[in-house]
């Protein structure tokens, strides 16, 4: 956890408190106006206080990422029926820093392919020294169809992987919005996203670099085998007809 985003907080809060009882006392002093002023004042640095503590909740439902890349989830496939391309879809998140059990996602997806993509939030290189690694968080599930026209007229399985808000601010939309004048905030353009084949049986791990890349691995044969194969039922391109001479 970084103490920064409570200590912060919590600094903002304690003046905006002083301010407000400060403003009280000459209130009670037979000084009305300049006691409204500061309990005015110091309000408004208790709302800013309490914004950014929930700024801060939310920054604690991202992972922190060190200098070496790490395991985020592993993702495994069970065919449903005999033939066709509907799978039940197990995801296990990995266990979080402080050795709590991450996030088990069960649901069926239909399609060719599977697709994890991610957030990260990303600091600049001053910042790190107050403990601002770089973090993430799993954003959403997405199936692929191979063929353009399945794609085109059969709607993918999206699930949400993203943990439920109970409070907190988002914290991406804002960093985005205030990158230019907050220094210490590199937020890339994009998301990060990764997709390879589903198939019966297969077991994949996902894997993400201390700069934010995702990179999945095959755990079995049949993830290998499905990765040897892929795209090889993809319909050769038709030439045009040469002119008889």
């Amino acid at each position: 956890m970084v103490w920064w985003w409570w200590i912060i907080p919590g600094v903002v809060a304690v003046i905006g408190l002083a301010i407000a009882l400060s403003g009280l006392g000459w209130m009670f002093r037979g000084r009305p106006f300049k006691g409204g002023r500061g309990v005015l004042g110091g309000g408004v640095f208790l709302a800013v206080g309490a914004v950014l503590a929930l700024i801060g909740l939310n920054v604690q439902t991202y992972h922190r990422l060190g200098e070496a890349q790490r395991q985020v989830a592993t993702i495994e496939f069970q065919q449903v029926g005999e033939t066709g391309n509907t799978y039940e879809v197990t995801l296990t998140e990995a266990p979080q820093e402080d050795g709590t059990p991450g996030a088990v996602h069960n649901f069926q997806a239909t399609g060719d392919d599977w697709m994890i993509s991610a957030r990260v939030i990303r600091w600049k290189a001053w910042a790190t020294v107050l403990g601002l690694d770089a973090q993430y968080r799993l954003d959403r599930f997405d199936s692929r169809y191979r063929d353009i026209a399945t794609a085109q007229t059969t709607p993918p399985t999206v699930f949400d992987l993203r943990p439920q808000r109970r409070t907190g601010i988002d914290f991406l939309p804002v960093a985005q919005s205030v990158a230019r004048y907050a220094p210490m905030i590199d937020v890339p353009e994009h998301g990060q996203a990764v997709y390879w084949p589903m198939a019966d049986g297969a077991r994949y791990r996902i894997d993400i670099t201390a700069q934010g890349q995702l990179l999945p691995d095959e755990i079995n044969e049949e993830a290998a085998e499905a990765v040897a194969q892929w795209g090889a039922t993809r319909e050769p391109a038709p030439t045009a007809a040469q002119p008889t001479p």
